[in-house]
């Protein structure tokens, strides 16, 4: 089993590439694959086609506002992850033929997302042996990263975007896993389709870390998004696809 994660600024394309890499490895038959959406605007089950209320499955933030609200549960004298596990794994998992799906959701009540984090931290620990590939799509903020959802994971991709922010999001990104210690393998950095070639030398010298090529613009993807229509879908002439094909190869995915 092998965890990659996506960071990066909002509008990034983060989310298109964790489902662009999940079409590459369906594709290769390196299955079963198990997505995690820990952005609170989910989403990546509508790019790989996944409606979760017509299928019946809630996010985390869904269950946790169930167990300590609507049904009086309280968060005192047991871990509240420990609560909420068995109502993860029966209402809040998505089941398809190739891959499963995880989503934290949004925040519907006052305060931070511990109790969802600490939620599917837990899950995780219980499901990721059951997986070839487990995809983490992250939000924007690095909140996520503090609170340690995953503790190890083998490769970290960071979409850049054409700004100075982006440059700086990426060696926070790094700084943040190295400073509480979540092991990883190797860091990759990943141009987004708006980002300037000339920048791909600046962006491998100011991070310490190999970038790897540009999300290629695609008309085909970006109309599929608009419509939410899902990106595994995509033909094989597509040419966002292809890049992030190129992407994943020279990451050693071949």
């Amino acid at each position: 089993m092998k965890r990659l994660v996506t960071a990066g600024r909002g509008g990034t394309g983060k989310t298109s590439f964790v489902a662009l890499m999940t079409k590459y490895f369906l594709e290769k038959e390196e299955t079963p694959v198990l997505l995690v959406d820990v952005d609170p605007d989910q989403n990546l089950a509508e790019m790989v086609g996944v409606d979760l209320e017509s299928e019946g499955v809630k996010t985390i933030a869904e269950l946790v506002t169930d167990t300590f609200l609507e049904k009086g549960g309280t968060s005192v004298g047991i871990s509240p992850a420990d609560r909420i596990e068995a109502a993860i794994f029966e209402h809040g998992l998505y089941e398809g033929e190739t891959f499963d799906l995880l989503a934290v959701g949004t925040r519907w009540i006052e305060g931070c997302y511990c109790l969802p984090d600490e939620a599917l931290k837990s899950a995780l620990q219980a499901l990721t042996k059951n997986y070839r590939y487990v995809l983490i799509d992250s939000p924007a903020g690095l909140e996520h990263l503090n609170r340690k959802i995953a503790t190890q994971v083998n490769d970290v991709f960071a979409v850049m975007g054409p700004s100075h922010k982006s440059f700086e999001n990426a060696k926070r990104s790094l700084r943040i896993m190295e400073e509480i210690e979540i092991g990883f393998d190797r860091f990759y950095l990943v141009g987004g389709c708006l980002f300037p070639e000339e920048l791909e030398k600046e962006a491998a010298e100011q991070t310490g870390q190999p970038y790897l090529g540009k999300i290629e613009f695609d008309r085909q993807v970006q109309d599929a998004v608009i419509a939410g229509r899902s990106l595994l879908d995509l033909p094989d002439d597509s040419q966002g696809y292809a890049s992030v094909k190129r992407v994943m190869e020279k990451a050693g995915y071949r």
